[in-house]
């Protein structure tokens, strides 16, 4: 692969298209009232899915990008639970039937930072408040570092069917770099908790990119990792942002890789994950033959959310706690961003939503085409178009998709658009030339842009 073509696509700022239209176009011009009547418009036995944002941590990693909040005190963070039962109740009186609750995501933050027993009322609430379905996959975000054994036991105990550690890089270097200490023995024992308590589903978060990172430190991390053999791998670029998370200024920018160094990590860890036994999901997944991610991904089942390439169809994803975001057949709704602001609203009894989004006809063909760029490498954009009322020409027509053509990066024949397997690194590139928000600049794919 070419010098340029890395340098060109390598470090563009581009989507991840975890949702279409991206949430920069949400609006906070919103009717907050459509929030409700969406909700009891659900048909009955709709599958539904929860995400719970738990925007507390004990310490900042220099690198993250998520809307979390330091504290050493617990008073925060029960305040925040009490709120969060509160939401709870206010779901549950904006739709007389049921949900049927299918699937659960906590993410953060920290999720494990509350205690034991508050995650267990926090799950025995979505049950008895809001319904579960007959079968429901709970999954948790978990840093090991403050993983304790009687939490462990709580989640088994909860009905916690899967868990996210991350781990990001075992190279002692890195990891002081990034203000995350955390050894591989740490890691193994949080494992061993888990399984020990029939939470056998296990992902590993890995990021390259960090200062100070090196293709051996990457390979490395892999060894150690897939010694654990988790079921699914995710392994993420760094996105070094210090304008907008302000931490992040902490980092030394000149230990950060260049583009090309990025792109030789990137590759690096795939080919030592495929030749561990696991199987390439979409971007940046990996996962093991058997696990469900890789079937899906086979069947041309795979979809794309909030939180990644995903076995999760459902239409109706509720979410609750500070910034949290959900998407309903209509459209999205994203929750107060300050913890804070989102207590305020939830006290008066006010659903907490600040910003909103309704689909259009045309937001439902683009978001398609998107999804199954970004999971298949391919789509028929013709047949999609077709299937929503459109002409082909509307997203075929495309400066972009020209671009990407001459630099030989995808193939077209007709209305059908491939990526390479060798350059599955731009399909965010290929995806975004469906984009109608972000195209109204008219920006090329240079990293400036």
């Amino acid at each position: 692969m070419s010098a340029a073509i890395i340098e060109k696509y390598g470090d563009a700022r581009l989507p991840r298209y975890t949702s279409y239209p991206t949430a920069p176009n949400f609006s906070a011009e919103f009717d907050a009232l459509d929030y409700p009547a969406w909700l009891k418009a659900l048909p009955d036995g709709q599958p539904t899915s929860l995400y719970i944002h738990i925007p507390f941590c004990r310490s900042m990693c220099w690198y993250c990008g998520c809307h979390t909040t330091i504290t050493e005190r617990d008073r925060p963070i029960l305040d925040y639970i009490e709120t969060l039962h509160r939401e709870i109740e206010l779901l549950a009186s904006a739709r007389a039937d049921s949900f049927s609750v299918g699937e659960i995501h906590f993410g953060g933050g920290t999720p494990t930072i509350i205690k034991p027993e508050e995650f267990i009322a926090l799950m025995d609430a979505f049950r008895n408040r809001l319904g579960f379905a007959g079968v429901v996959n709970a999954a948790v975000e978990i840093d090991p570092r403050t993983l304790t054994g009687e939490m462990a036991d709580a989640l088994g105990e909860a009905g916690v069917t899967r868990a996210s550690i991350g781990v990001q890089s075992f190279d002692p270097k890195v990891q002081k770099a990034i203000n995350r200490m955390q050894s591989v023995e740490t890691t193994m024992e949080t494992v061993e908790h888990l399984r020990r308590n029939d939470i056998n589903a296990i992902n590993f978060d890995l990021i390259y990119g960090l200062p100070f990172q090196t293709v051996e430190s990457c390979v490395e991390t892999v060894e150690a990792a897939v010694a654990m053999r988790p079921d699914r791998l995710a392994v993420f670029g760094y996105a070094h942002i210090p304008s907008f998370k302000k931490h992040q200024r902490l980092i030394d920018e000149a230990a950060l890789p260049d583009v090309r160094e990025r792109a030789l990590q990137a590759s690096a860890i795939s080919d030592a994950l495929v030749a561990a036994g696991y199987v390439r999901i979409g971007l940046d997944h990996f996962a093991l033959p058997g696990d469900d991610l890789s079937l899906a991904q086979a069947e041309g089942r795979l979809h794309r959310n909030f939180q990644g390439y995903t076995t999760d169809a459902c239409e109706a994803l509720i979410g609750l706690g500070a910034s949290s975001i959900g998407r309903l057949p209509q459209g999205y709704v994203q929750n107060e961003v300050p913890p804070g602001l989102y207590a305020t609203r939830v006290s008066k009894g006010e659903l907490p939503v600040a910003k909103g989004y309704r689909l259009t006809p045309e937001d439902r063909l683009r978001g398609e085409v998107i999804e199954r760029l970004m999971c298949d490498f391919a789509v028929d954009v013709a047949a999609h178009a077709a299937a929503h009322g459109f002409d082909a020409d509307l997203l075929l027509r495309n400066d972009r998709l020209d671009e990407l053509e001459r630099d030989g990066l995808i193939e077209r024949q007709g209305g059908n658009i491939r990526v390479s397997d060798d350059h599955r690194f731009i399909v965010r590139a290929a995806a975004s030339a469906f984009d109608a928000y972000l195209n109204k600049s008219g920006r090329s794919f240079s990293k400036a842009a």
